[in-house]
């Protein structure tokens, strides 16, 4: 199963690093917070992404493109004709499609463009500024079981998001304004989707979270996967600066 990742925004609450590169590209540790978004879903065994790209959508291709001289030794030869050789590659498993979706477009419209590399199959999508620890194989199996269009984790974080409107049976009604502190459940990313999604989709002004996701609300055809555990997204230098300390202290619940 594929892993499309939102990575095309500007990120302008983050501004003293967005400026510089894509919110993806900003570092926990000394690595993007993209790299350990893909490293939690490659611990589960899914190792294909295609990350939908726009502002300064060349350094995520840079990146990649060096990613196996970052993470090998090697020895250059300057004595024998200018030669490379690579020692102790330890590279992951992965297999990365980067896609130009527009500077300005809209969530729904990158993921729209994005279509003809998935195909007829089930896929997960989550933005590229937040990490968990959601158990992405019971994630899946959740989506199966219930047969719906599409499924989206859910979590309780503090306030400032939009809140789902959850029935009992975990089917997702509507979106509203979240209250602070209110305890609502809010979308965390971290989505699985059914082909027919794009059919809600109509252009590049999409907003994915807007008319696609309620008409499925509308329709009965959206499920929450209620998770407890870790979630943080990265919207302020508050942010990073949080998710930085869990890392270097060896505390990041979303550490494999």
């Amino acid at each position: 199963m594929k892993v499309v990742i939102l990575a095309g925004g500007f990120g302008t609450r983050i501004s003293e690093e967005s400026h510089l590169k894509p919110k993806p590209m900003i570092e926990i540790g000394d690595q993007p917070i993209l790299w350990h978004i893909m490293k939690h879903y490659s611990a589960y065994g899914f190792h294909e992404f295609i990350i939908c790209g726009g502002y300064k959508q060349h350094m995520i291709k840079q990146y990649f493109a060096d990613y196996y001289l970052y993470k090998s030794d090697m020895t250059f030869d300057f004595t024998n004709g200018n030669s490379m050789q690579i020692h102790d590659n330890a590279t992951e498993p992965w297999k990365v499609t980067i896609v130009d979706t527009g500077y300005a477009t809209m969530t729904g419209g990158r993921i729209k463009r994005i279509q003809k590399y998935i195909g007829n199959e089930t896929f997960m999508m989550t933005y590229g500024d937040g990490l968990s620890d959601v158990p992405v194989n019971k994630l899946v199996k959740f989506h199966q079981e219930s047969g719906k269009t599409a499924t989206i984790t859910a979590v309780q974080p503090g306030g400032r998001f939009g809140a789902l409107d959850i029935d009992g049976s975990d089917e997702i009604h509507g979106f509203a304004e979240k209250k602070k502190e209110d305890g609502g459940w809010v979308n965390a990313g971290f989505m699985v989707l059914e082909p027919k999604i794009f059919d809600y989709i109509s252009d590049d002004s999409t907003v994915f979270e807007k008319e696609p996701l309620e008409r499925c609300a509308a329709q009965g055809e959206l499920m929450a996967y209620r998770h407890e555990g870790f979630w943080q997204c990265m919207d302020t230098m508050r942010d990073k600066n949080l998710l930085e300390e869990l890392w270097k202290s060896n505390q990041a619940p979303w550490k494999h």
